[in-house]
């Protein structure tokens, strides 16, 4: 797939960025990379542009208190939706005020992403078709680089203590679950993307599947495939041959 790689360097961090393309790395081809601020006075993203082909979009405040650099990101992002071949929007920023443009582009047919700080506000969190924080991004070392997840994992107690994420996935497998009361992971997964923006490696977990088991909230078989079913503990049983 084409990827759209679209920064808000006033509201992202510059360490976030080796992160940030190796999980767009798995989506597709990054055929654009801009970087929008104000190179006057933007400081630390300067030096990450030549090294990963970062194209600078230079936006001048004209009046103080009015942003500027987020007008012209979503001028761009509006004209390369309607003048380029993209399928897949990454949109790095912590700001809420990009909701509407998401929105725009959902409902033309693109994947958006976003990346941020996981104190970005839930509407746009909510609103991207994935949201991957960023706060588990730096400057990668010998021990973490090539990490799938990079982070520290939540310990099942913190798992559970997530309601949303609880909910999710109890919702999931519950509405998955085929006539023996197990839901394939491939169904699960499929559930969680389209009514969810979370994502696994929030919580410090290369694949949903791991996250699952680490939950303990269900049961798990492997099928003759080697993919994981689920059924839930509490409420899923198989059904009875009549």
């Amino acid at each position: 797939m084409n990827v759209a790689l679209l920064i808000d360097c006033e509201n992202a961090n510059p360490e976030s960025i080796d992160g940030i393309l190796g999980e767009l790395a798995e989506k597709g081809a990054i055929n654009i990379r801009r970087a929008y601020g104000n190179w006057k006075n933007q400081a630390g993203w300067e030096e990450k542009l030549h090294p990963f082909a970062i194209q600078p979009v230079q936006q001048f405040a004209y009046t103080k208190g009015k942003n500027a650099v987020d007008m012209c990101m979503a001028i761009d992002a509006m004209d390369l939706l309607f003048t380029e071949s993209i399928d897949v929007f990454a949109l790095v920023t912590s700001d809420s005020d990009f909701t509407p443009l998401v929105l725009k582009l959902l409902a033309k047919g693109k994947s958006v992403i976003g990346f941020g700080e996981s104190k970005t506000p839930e509407p746009f969190k909510k609103a991207c078709s994935l949201f991957i924080h960023t706060d588990r991004f730096g400057r990668p070392s010998d021990e973490s680089r090539g990490s799938s997840s990079g982070g520290e994992r939540w310990s099942r107690k913190e798992l559970r203590g997530d309601t949303e994420l609880s909910n999710l996935l109890r919702a999931a497998v519950e509405a998955m679950k085929g006539e023996d009361g197990m839901a394939p992971m491939a169904r699960v997964g499929q559930y969680i993307a389209n009514n969810s923006s979370l994502s696994s490696k929030n919580y410090g977990y290369a694949r949903w599947s791991d996250l699952m088991r680490a939950t303990e909230y269900f049961e798990m078989t492997s099928g003759d495939n080697h993919q994981p079913s689920f059924r839930n503990k509490k409420t899923g049983t198989a059904p009875e041959a009549k």
